[in-house]
């Protein structure tokens, strides 16, 4: 059941905000999962998957999805997700778990002071 409410929060939240592997599904599988970091990293990576299709797939059918903007943006998206994913199996934990944090919080400033 704590998937499932981590399922549906991240939906919600990725829709309304266009936010959801990292900032919502990451912290609630560390926390309320008690998943290891890595596994929470990429099972967040692998349910984004699926909240992006679902979520595309209802922005396009109301005209608010601009293709050639998605494609220039999604691949070079996924070349860094690539890079992304090797870098964290070479990393230690604990550095993992500080940048994650360091990332939130620097975002959390931005958005307070506007």
């Amino acid at each position: 059941m704590r998937l499932v409410a981590i399922g549906l929060a991240a939906g919600f939240f990725g829709a309304l905000f266009g936010v959801g592997g990292g900032i919502v599904i990451v912290p609630a599988l560390l926390l309320v999962a008690h998943l290891a970091e890595r596994v929470a990293l990429a099972t967040s990576l692998a349910a984004v998957g699926f909240v992006a299709l679902v979520g595309s797939v209802v922005y396009a059918t109301q005209g608010e999805v601009e293709p050639g903007a998605a494609a220039i943006v999604g691949v070079p998206a996924a070349a860094g997700a690539i890079l992304g994913a090797r870098l964290q199996q070479r990393l230690a934990r604990r550095t993992l778990a500080l940048a994650f944090s360091a990332l939130l919080a620097l975002l959390a400033a931005r958005l307070l002071i506007g």
